[in-house]
């Protein structure tokens, strides 16, 4: 089975040979809940996202992955920030793939859809931001989740 190693600023990590863009999707319910999947190929609990496909916009990237993973079709509403620190690795093991990170952080509402997991999600749900500090999740995802709850609506813009 295909799996994934998150790092982060870790001497060991390998080194990353190719940088992928990529979107994560913040969709925020009625009561302020976020959606959130826990991963299949880490464990992880995450925002829903993947990679920007050729010929794909990032928002339309966000919706398609959110449907996909969630089950949840999503109308984007904004923007959290864009992450591209160098110190997030991302090690795909089935293909040996190394990424550097570079990630869309988008706003979004619920339009459709009831959360059902996929290939990619064994698990979704919707947790209130007070509940997210108990779940198992990459710092990377941790830090794009604490952006949003505490945030005024003025996109980050990474690192230096």
């Amino acid at each position: 089975m295909s799996g994934r190693v998150d790092y982060y600023d870790d001497p060991d990590a390998p080194a990353p040979g190719s940088m992928v863009p990529s979107v994560n999707v913040v969709v925020a319910d009625g009561d302020g809940r976020i959606l959130l999947i826990r991963r299949t190929d880490n464990g992880n609990w995450a925002l829903p996202g993947g990679a920007i496909e050729l010929g794909e916009s990032a928002v339309g990237a966000a919706v398609r992955e959110t449907a996909e993973e969630t089950g949840i079709t999503c109308e984007v509403t904004g923007l959290v920030g864009i992450y591209t620190d160098p110190k997030p690795i991302i090690h795909y093991t089935g293909n040996d793939e190394v990424r550097q990170e570079f990630c869309i952080v988008f706003t979004a509402r619920p339009v459709a859809g009831e959360p059902t997991p996929s290939s990619e999600s064994s698990e979704v749900r919707w947790v209130g931001p007070d509940a997210v500090g108990g779940l198992a999740m990459h710092r990377s995802m941790r830090m794009r989740i604490t952006d949003y709850v505490e945030g005024d609506g003025t996109p980050r813009l990474g690192t230096p």
